[in-house]
């Protein structure tokens, strides 16, 4: 069968490869030069296997108004003439609940455990490197408000087996030997130990080329103008340099998806959440983290990438602007010189933003539409790198007609039309 993938971020090019390796004939289009150019390109560096949850949640409302009040805000809100988001907002609220957030949090631990099994099934296939570890994810409270709470959330890795531990100072401290250097900063946290790191655009790009290598081809440069159909089947991609003909079609091109589907009449509740990172090089050794930090307080996540620190964060509803505002510089660099003093040079770094395509359950979407032909695998938020190999497995297994390995009939849109 012949394949067209829309998008070469990490979710493309994993779609890319699965569908490859499942012997059909696969095209990648993306209007970038190189794979996994935007947001693959400097996030956060987790894969948070265990750390995966919506941002809907019970409480997050008053939490919400809250984070806007802070000086080093984790969410910021610009007020805009944008109908998409003010409906993707009210979507979001409705899954505020503690029944919805247990859900979507169920759905999304099942496919990131099932994407660290892939990943570490390619790993072992390919010998693929990314400056990779694997040595757990360090959730951090910073108040004894925080580490009450953590109950809601082990009580869903219990469900699935997820080992953790809720830690005391001097367990954070075991985990990640630096954080003595800031006693009094935290009350205790959350380890989870399965949970791993790695560099996101240089996984990206190597399993582009082993791609290449197996017959995958890439079209980079070219701008993908719409869709054209007939009855309920996608005839033709039309790019800027001709028409691109296929027997199916993956459309992974995160927050630009809804544009590109809506004229086709499928609603894709996807809306682009910017984050922010700064990668600076490590100073002193022992004062940098082993592995990652979850700043709880701030939502800012301090990863260990090689000899580099990656910091990121901040969720800023503006639309598709990437402007780099440096307020939200100020908020990272607080986190990590406040938690890492000794640990990397600031002054050296480089500051990235782009746009995670959020749904409002928090759940990726992963399947098929109205169209027959047509499959999405869209809508990870800030969970693309974490989901890629799970999500490009199920979307490979379901083109091909094969039954999924895990249960995936409430990863596709149709779960919105039935809520």
């Amino acid at each position: 069968m012949r394949v067209i993938v829309l998008g070469s971020g990490v979710v493309g090019v994993t779609s890319a490869w699965y569908l490859a390796r499942a012997g059909h004939e696969v095209t990648v289009l993306d209007r970038q030069n190189a794979a996994g150019m935007e947001t693959s390109f400097a996030n956060a560096g987790q894969l948070s296997y265990g750390y995966s949850a919506p941002w809907a949640g019970p409480g997050i409302p008053v939490k919400a108004l809250k984070w806007l009040m802070m000086r080093h805000r984790p969410l910021v809100l610009w007020p805009r003439a944008d109908q998409r988001l003010y409906t993707w907002l009210a979507k979001m609220l409705a899954n505020c609940t503690e029944a919805a957030y247990r859900l979507n949090k169920t759905r999304m631990v099942r496919l990131a455990e099932y994407s660290r099994d892939c990943l570490g099934d390619l790993r072992r296939e390919t010998g693929i490197a990314y400056d990779g570890r694997s040595m757990g994810t360090l959730q951090l409270f910073r108040t004894q408000k925080q580490l009450d709470a953590v109950g809601g959330d082990t009580a869903v890795l219990d469900t699935f087996r997820v080992p953790y531990e809720v830690l005391d100072p001097a367990g954070c401290i075991a985990a990640e030997p630096a954080l003595r250097h800031v006693p009094g900063k935290f009350v205790g946290g959350l380890r989870l130990a399965d949970d791993e790191t790695g560099d996101a655009h240089i996984f990206t790009q190597r399993l582009a080329a082993m791609a290449e290598a197996i017959g995958v081809k890439f079209r980079y440069g070219v701008r993908i103008k719409g869709l054209t159909t007939e009855g309920d089947r996608v005839t033709a991609v039309v790019t800027d340099t001709g028409t691109e003909t296929a027997d199916a079609y993956v459309a992974a091109l995160g927050s630009f998806t809804p544009a590109l589907l809506a004229p086709l009449g499928v609603r894709v509740p996807v809306y682009p959440v910017k984050g922010y990172s700064l990668t600076l090089p490590v100073k002193h050794e022992g004062g940098a983290p082993v592995s990652t930090v979850m700043d709880e307080t701030y939502k800012v996540a301090i990863t260990r990438l090689g000899d580099r620190i990656r910091v990121g964060g901040t969720a800023e509803l503006a639309g598709f602007s990437m402007a780099l505002r440096k307020p939200r510089r100020e908020t990272l660099e607080h986190s990590v010189t406040d938690l890492f003093p000794r640990g990397g040079d600031v002054a050296q770094a480089s500051f990235w933003t782009g746009l995670r395509p959020m749904t409002p359950d928090g759940t990726p979407v992963v399947g098929p539409t109205r169209l027959r032909n047509l499959h999405l695998n869209t809508g990870h938020g800030t969970l693309g790198w974490t989901m890629a190999c799970g999500s490009g497995r199920v979307l490979a297994d379901l083109v091909t007609g094969r039954k999924t390995e895990i249960d995936s009939a409430d990863l596709a849109i149709d779960r919105y039309a039935a809520a």
